[in-house]
């Protein structure tokens, strides 16, 4: 498989990481499918998704799969009254992923991200490597460090 945008990524910071490919059902690209799939705990795969603020614009959120986004907590650790996901149509033009390979690491621009801080609970997670059909397992540590991210609540 070709290297990522994200992978390239983590290699010029000399991150420690792993790769794990899995087949995609482009009609089931639930996480828990994807932990199934990699044989992950779902609650160590993070989802990577993006929203708009009323104040503060784009933001992103990593969130076990098992989750959903809270907006109330996602709005106020981002320092917003409101925010809203983006449509999955806009998700490409915003971030250069597309949905069921969006990664915090590695969109056209920096933006705000926001981990939820269950991901300290474990020693590795994963996390999208940019593409359907590949997952990125890495401390969280790691990721935060890279993506310039903050542990927060937010599910």
């Amino acid at each position: 498989m070709a290297k990522t945008n994200a992978v390239r990524i983590l290699d010029s910071n000399r991150i420690i990481y792993s790769l794990h490919t899995y087949e995609v059902d482009e009609n089931d690209l639930s996480g828990i499918t994807v932990a199934a799939k990699i044989d992950a705990d779902t609650d160590s795969v993070f989802k990577t998704l993006v929203a708009t603020g009323d104040k503060n614009g784009i933001c992103v959120f990593c969130i076990p799969v098992t989750e959903e986004l809270n907006l109330k907590k996602a709005a106020a650790a981002s320092k917003n009254k409101k925010i809203e996901l983006v449509k999955v149509k806009d998700l490409f033009n915003i971030t250069g992923y597309i949905r069921g390979g969006c990664s915090p690491i590695g969109m056209k621009k920096r933006f705000p991200v926001y981990i939820d801080e269950t991901a300290q609970l474990f020693e590795e997670i994963y996390i999208s490597a940019g593409i359907r059909g590949m997952q990125i397992k890495l401390s969280p540590l790691s990721l935060s460090n890279i993506i310039e991210g903050s542990y927060c609540d937010i599910i």
